[in-house]
């Protein structure tokens, strides 16, 4: 069974910054639009009167106020989705984190949801909640004891183009098969009443084979060759 280790503070809060850096660059650009959407739609009207409305304190203070809980709504969003589908963040996959249960499954939508909005509770006193994880002995911060859940390391897999090639048995020089060998040596083995019919049965053709007297026949017939005078 594989365990994993618990990720650290340090670990997690990179890939947190990570992820804040996404959410109000997303944001910011949202934002942009956004004004400069209520700008030409103002100046097309009443100039007068919008200037007027943004040097209200209370006006100003209203759109600051929707300008933070519009990002704090993004980001809530943003966390769900990534820790609901895969428990992995973009700032988790490059640190090579994944959020599961205290049990090891896999987190659902509404859990993670339940962590998402638990961040505020964890930034709400300095960031106490945030820390709370550098001297967890589960490494889990007040957002994680809410939700029932911990951050654990676990490397990216890779998911390069490529094959996937099975490990082969070493085969060892007697096993290789030569011209249909090991299969006849095989079946003899399995039936070893055969050899020795086969040992016999040449003894006895060597038995039965005529001797050779051609060398003889050559020799007698030199000798009855008359010398040359």
């Amino acid at each position: 069974m594989t365990i994993y280790k618990f990720a650290g503070f340090w670990r997690r809060l990179v890939a947190y910054l990570i992820d804040s850096t996404i959410i109000t660059i997303v944001f910011f650009v949202l934002f942009v639009i956004a004004v400069m959407a209520f700008l030409f739609g103002s100046i097309s009207g009443n100039s007068n009167e919008w200037l007027a409305d943004l040097m209200d304190p209370i006006k100003a203070f209203s759109i600051l106020i929707f300008t933070w809980i519009s990002y704090a709504a993004m980001m809530i969003a943003y966390f769900t989705y990534f820790h609901g589908t895969t428990g992995r963040t973009p700032g988790k996959m490059l640190l090579g984190l994944q959020v599961l249960s205290a049990d090891g499954t896999p987190i659902s939508f509404g859990i993670a949801f339940l962590r998402a909005v638990s961040y505020l509770v964890s930034g709400a006193l300095f960031n106490i909640g945030f820390i709370w994880a550098a001297f967890d002995k589960k490494k889990q911060g007040w957002h994680d004891k809410i939700a029932g859940t911990v951050v654990i390391i676990r490397e990216q897999e890779n998911q390069s183009a490529g094959i996937s090639i099975a490990d082969q048995p070493t085969v060892l020089p007697e096993q290789q098969n030569y011209g249909g060998q090991t299969e006849a040596f095989k079946e003899q083995i399995n039936q070893p009443d055969k050899i020795p019919k086969i040992i016999i049965k040449g003894r006895a053709d060597r038995r039965k084979r005529p001797k050779k007297t051609l060398t003889k026949e050559i020799i007698f017939y030199r000798r009855l060759q008359p010398l040359p005078g």
